[in-house]
C-alpha cells in the first residue's frame, strides 16, 4: 500500500483509532505506563503488525507513507488514546538512519517494529564527547531523559550540537542505562557512555552530514509531538464538554452557566488554532524550503505548548475535584499535555527560534 490519496491515509487513521478505542482503555495504558517496562510489549507488537511504524516512512526506507500528513494522522490518533508505546523514538531514530543512508538492515528492523530504537538528542547540560581514532570513534558522557532507553536495542546519539550522529547498539561495552518512570507515564533513562569504542561505520553519514541528519530526526519529532498534542486535546475537549452537559448544579447542567460557556469557547478556539498550526507544519514538512519547514515546525511546537497548558488547566478546573483523580483519564491527559511542551524545546525556545528563522 502506498498513500497516494487522503482516503488511504484516513483509512489507516480510522483503523488505528478503532483498535485503540476497543483495546487500549486508560487502565491498560496506565498499567503499562507506570509498570516496570513503561510500555506494553503486546500492544507494541499488535500496532507494529498493523503497520503503524511502516506508515511513518516512505518506500525508499521500506515503509508505505512517510509524508508530513502521514506522521500527523498517526500521532494524532496515538495522542487521542494517550499511547505510551515508543513510536516517537522509532520515528526519530529511523529518520536519522534513512537520512544518512547505508544502514538498510537496521532501518528495516525499525520500520517493521522488530528493532526497538530510541534517539538521544544533543543536550548542552549533558554533553557527550567523541574522539576519532584510527579504527573509528570513542564516545564518553551522558544523555539524560532518553525515552525507553532501557528497552532499546539501538540508540541513535547526536553529539557536538548535532554536528555528528552515531548509531550505537545498546549492548556495546561501556553503555549503561539507569531507567526511571516519567511523571506523565512511560520510561526514560540516563544513558552513560564510558569509553565506548565504535567502528568507523557507526557515524551516520560523512563529514558535514551530521546537521542534516540531526535536523531530519528532530523535525520529524517536532511534528509528531505537535500532532500527538492535538489528539490529546481533542480527547480532553470531548470529555470536558460531556462533563459540562452531565454535571448538574442548582438543578441545571453546569454547561448552562455563561462563565463556563465563555471559558469553553476559548478552549475550542485555541484547539482549532493549534490544529491549523500543525496542519501548516505537516504541509511544509516535505517542501524544499528548509527555512520555511523549520519555521512552521517551531510555530506548531510553540502553539501546542501554549495551548496544551491552557487546555490542561481549564479542563481540570472545569471538572473540579474529579479532574485531579488518578482514576479519571483527563488527569493523565493533562499531565501529558504539560510535559509535551518540555520535549525537544519548550514554547519559549521555539518562539525564539521562530523569530530567528524569520
Amino acid at each position: 500500500m502506498n498513500f497516494e490519496h487522503n482516503d488511504d491515509r484516513r483509512m489507516l487513521a480510522d483503523t488505528l483509532t478503532r483498535a485503540l478505542r476497543d483495546g487500549y482503555p486508560i487502565e491498560t495504558r496506565n498499567a503499562a505506563a507506570y509498570g516496570e517496562t513503561g510500555y506494553d510489549p503486546a500492544v507494541w507488537q499488535q500496532l507494529s503488525e498493523l503497520g503503524i511504524a511502516a506508515a511513518l516512512f516512505d518506500e525508499a526506507a521500506g515503509g508505505f507513507g512517510g509524508t508530513g500528513f502521514d506522521v500527523m494522522v498517526v500521532f494524532e490518533a496515538l495522542g487521542r488514546a494517550l499511547v505510551v508505546e515508543p513510536f516517537l523514538g522509532t520515528l526519530m531514530a529511523g529518520r536519522a538512519l534513512a537520512a544518512a543512508g547505508g544502514h538498510d538492515e537496521a532501518l528495516a528492523g525499525i520500520v517493521s517494529g522488530e528493532t526497538f530504537a530510541t534517539f538521544a538528542h544533543d543536550d548542552a547540560a549533558t554533553p557527550v564527547t567523541v574522539t576519532k581514532t584510527a579504527e573509528g570513534w570513542v564516545l564518553n558522557g551522558t544523555k539524560a531523559v532518553v525515552r525507553q532507553a532501557g528497552a532499546a536495542s539501538l540508540i541513535v546519539v547526536s553529539v557536538d550540537d548535532g554536528a555528528q550522529v552515531f548509531a550505537v547498539p545498546a549492548d556495546t561495552p561501556g553503555v549503561s542505562v539507569r531507567s526511571y518512570t516519567l511523571v506523565d507515564g512511560g520510561a526514560a533513562g540516563e544513558v552513560t557512555f564510558a569509553d565506548v569504542v565504535l567502528g568507523a561505520d557507526a557515524r551516520l553519514g560523512g563529514d558535514g552530514d551530521g546537521q542534516r541528519i540531526h535536523e531530519a530526526a528532530i523535525g520529524a519529532g517536532l511534528l509528531a509531538l505537535s500532532a500527538e498534542a492535538v489528539g490529546a486535546m481533542e480527547y480532553v475537549k470531548e470529555a470536558t464538554l460531556g462533563y459540562l452537559r452531565d454535571r448538574k448544579q442548582f438543578g441545571v447542567p453546569i454547561g448552562k452557566f455563561q462563565a463556563l460557556q465563555h471559558r469553553m469557547a476559548t478552549v475550542l478556539l485555541e484547539i482549532e488554532q493549534a490544529r491549523s498550526a500543525v496542519i501548516n507544519a505537516a504541509a511544509a514538512f516535505d517542501g524544499d524550503d528548509a527555512r520555511a519547514r523549520e519555521r512552521a515546525l517551531s510555530a506548531a511546537k510553540y502553539t501546542i505548548g501554549r495551548t496544551g497548558a491552557l487546555v490542561a488547566e481549564e479542563s481540570v478546573q472545569m471538572h473540579g475535584g474529579i479532574g485531579m483523580t488518578w482514576e479519571y483519564a483527563v488527569s493523565h491527559y493533562a499531565k501529558r499535555l504539560v510535559m509535551i511542551d518540555h520535549q525537544l524545546g519548550d514554547e519559549d525556545y521555539h518562539l525564539q527560534r521562530y523569530i530567528a528563522l524569520g
